[in-house]
């Protein structure tokens, strides 16, 4: 059989905190990802959703300690921490954060923005990376002459497919949303959601969606994983968790 594109295996982390006291946050999560599949994290706010999708990315502050098996297509992302996930980062695995004015610098224009991870790891000239930010901008529903606006000038909902189409500038095989949603309102919010899952058909990207909100997850996912207390308590088909 063919190995998953992700697999995570027996993953840990402990922050370090005052007084020498540690948190065990993530206790021996482990999950498998397919190409094309959604996986959605469910949980209560505490329970470990963001900080496990933040270790695949390498991201979590130098207080933690993390220990396990991150394995993007057999090669294991943790093995030398910081030099072995960064040639990775945005390339094969990338993120849509949750809020996306706080993912986009105030004073830098949108296509500026989204131009950057291609122009960081040298996969196009900054020409090509122009008229690619157009592209994707017009991927993710933008009017491609928008590119050079600041995101203040953006509504909640262009903002986050902006920041959906930042994710996708280096044509990652992974990408995870961690409660890409947040403050958005309901119709807008289901204009997201079907991006997203459109995205996920026509690109074949396996999706990693964060959520506490189990409606919004099994609209685009076809497995989900219940999280408490850092643990994975129940991992199945949508139906089979939802009934």
């Amino acid at each position: 059989m063919n190995s998953p594109l992700l697999d995570v295996r027996d993953l840990h982390v402990w922050f370090d905190l005052e007084r020498g006291d540690r948190m065990h946050a993530l206790r021996g999560v482990s999950f498998a990802v397919e190409r094309g599949e959604g996986l959605g994290l469910v949980g209560g706010s505490g329970s470990g959703k963001t900080t496990a999708i933040l270790a695949l990315m390498g991201l979590l502050p130098p207080t933690a300690t993390v220990s396990g098996e991150v394995l993007l297509e057999g090669e294991n992302l943790l093995a030398h921490g910081e030099d072995s996930v960064r040639p990775h980062r945005w390339k094969d695995i990338a993120m849509v954060f949750q809020g996306a004015m706080n993912a986009f610098s105030p004073v830098a224009t949108i296509g500026r923005q989204i131009a950057e991870p291609m122009l960081l790891h040298g996969t196009v000239t900054r020409k090509a990376a122009e008229r690619r930010v157009g592209e994707l901008l017009e991927l993710v529903g933008i009017a491609p002459g928008r590119a050079g606006r600041y995101p203040h000038e953006f509504s909640g909902g262009m903002r986050q497919r902006a920041a959906i189409a930042m994710a996708l500038a280096c044509d990652p095989k992974i990408l995870l949303a961690d409660e890409p949603t947040t403050a958005l309102d309901v119709i807008v919010q289901a204009q997201v959601l079907e991006l997203i899952e459109r995205l996920r058909h026509e690109l074949g990207l396996a999706v990693v969606f964060v959520s506490h909100d189990l409606p919004v997850v099994a609209q685009v996912c076809d497995r989900i994983a219940v999280m408490r207390t850092g643990r994975i308590e129940r991992l199945g088909a949508v139906e089979e968790v939802l009934t």
